[in-house]
Formats: structure tokens, sequence, C-alpha cells
């Protein structure tokens, strides 16, 4: 009915069948049947034939305000969605903590992009708490944090659980070392995390629980910073197995070993979003993107 409806109003406003025909680019028959199929589905005449003349019914006068109002409405439609598309197809604001900015955003968005390569990605960073407040504030379309959020105005995503391994220079005597126990670490020069982050609160307490007591050379936020200083200065560290891939354990000359006692402190990294409010249609696919593939 909508194209009849068209067809209607381009006869009514060019006062001639033949004049609306070259206008919606179709023959004169063509829309001589339209015009006919569109009597016959409303079971009223449209029009008065008087010799070449034609003259609305009062059918065809209210037929034609109607095709008016649809007319209204698709522009009005296509505006819409024109804008929203301009305002948010192409644009996605990612928040992330720390953590998952070093570990697990790198590989978030190189997968979204081969997927979805006309996005313009812009990344926010912050604590956990401060991205989950952006989340909900609608200033992030997505929140990628190092845990698992439980609020009221959120829905949480876990991508997967990560751990702490414990990496060494590629010649330090504990590689050959079969078995790695905490004790091992006792007196050992490290980097380790700056004091008040999750990891370093959570190495503290379990160094003191076993009564281990690391030698401390310097303290760094920076995944990249500490990875490149291990082996040139010869020292310990502890990560978070998601960040550790091959390339890098290669490109730095370092190797990972795991350590029993700590395999079970675990860290879940999320997706959060809005629970209210629709989606950017960005934030949608890239969702669907880590639900589909389990990129982890």
């Amino acid at each position: 009915m909508l194209d009849r409806m068209q067809a209607l109003a381009a006869v009514v406003e060019q006062k001639s069948v033949n004049k609306a025909a070259r206008v919606l680019n179709i023959s004169q028959p063509a829309l001589s049947r339209q015009i006919s199929a569109l009597e016959e589905e409303l079971g009223v005449p449209l029009f008065h034939r008087r010799g070449k003349r034609l003259e609305l019914t009062r059918a065809g006068q209210i037929s034609y305000e109607f095709a008016l109002d649809l007319r209204r409405l698709e522009q009005s439609y296509l505006k819409r969605l024109s804008e929203f598309n301009t305002a948010n197809r192409g644009r996605l604001t990612l928040g992330a903590s720390l953590t998952t900015l070093q570990s697990t955003l790198p590989d978030l968005i190189a997968a979204f992009t081969r997927h979805v390569p006309d996005v313009d990605i812009q990344a926010v960073t912050g604590k956990t708490h401060e991205i989950v407040t952006l989340v909900k504030e609608k200033k992030c379309d997505i929140g990628l944090v190092a845990s698992a959020v439980d609020t009221p105005d959120t829905v949480c995503v876990p991508l997967f659980n990560d751990h702490l391994a414990l990496v060494l220079p590629e010649y330090h005597p504990l590689v050959s070392q079969a078995d790695v126990r905490l004790k091992d670490l006792e007196k050992l020069p490290m980097i380790l995390f700056s004091k008040g982050s999750w990891y370093r609160d959570m190495t503290d307490e379990l160094f003191s629980q076993s009564g281990v007591h690391p030698d401390v050379k310097m303290e760094i936020d920076s995944f990249e910073v500490t990875l490149r200083l291990v082996s040139v200065c010869n020292l310990a560290t502890l990560l978070p197995q998601s960040y550790l891939r091959s390339s890098l354990l290669i490109e730095n000359s370092v190797v990972v070993k795991q350590i029993p006692e700590i395999a079970h402190l675990t860290r879940t990294t999320s997706i959060v979003f809005a629970k209210h409010g629709s989606l950017n249609p960005a934030a949608a696919q890239l969702i669907e993107l880590v639900q589909e593939m389990k990129l982890w």
C-alpha cells in the first residue's frame, strides 16, 4: 500500500497520470494499474474521471491526506535514523582499567577493528570504580575492567579468569628448577606492582600469610616497562598470565614459571555496560563479537 499511496500523491500533485509516471520513472500503464489496485484494495473510487481530467472524490481526498502523512513520517524516520547513525554508528567510547588497558584491550581492539573497520574508538582509562561510574553516566559505551562488577545499574559480562605467573630472565637459576614454589621467592630480587593496586595488595597479603619476603627492587605500574626490565636488570616479577603472549616473551628474553600456591588467586576480567537505555550500535557489535568468538 505504501507504494500505491506514493503513486496516488504523485498523480494528484502532477494533475496527470502521464506526468506522474515520468516523475516516478515508471510507465503510464503501470501507474494506472497501481491506482486501480489501490481503489480495489480500499473498495472506493479515488478519482472522478471527466474526460482527460481527474478529480479527487471525497475518499480520494482523505487518501491523499493520508499519503502526505505517510510521506512526512517517512521523512522524519529517515532523518532521525540518519542522525542516529551519524552520531553513534561510527564511534565507540571504551573505558579500560589500567590492568585491562595493558593486557586485554589490545587484543580486543585488534579483533574488533578486523570485523568492524570503520568505527572510531576512543579509549578512556581509570581505576575500576571510575570506569564503572563512567559507564553508569553514559560517558563510556562499554567498560573493560579486571573485576566482576555487581551493581544494580550495570550488566557485567565475564570474559575470563586471570592469574599471576612468575616471569624470569631466561638465564635465571629458577628457570631450570622443575617446580617453583612460593618459598623460592624469599629474598628474590623482584619488580612488583606499585602500592595501592589490586595485584600489589593481593601479593603483599600472600607474602605476609606465607612468611615470604622478596627483595623488592622496583615498583612499577606498567606491564610493558616491567617486562623489559626483567632481563635488563636480572629481576623477577609477577604479571597476569593474559598479558604474557609468546611474542612478548621471546622479544624480552624471559620465561614464565607457574607457582601452584598462587594459581587459585584469580581475577575476572569483564565487559560492563549500562543496564538501562539502548546500546550504541558499535558497542552492541563489540559485545556480540566477544560472546561469539570467545577471544580468550
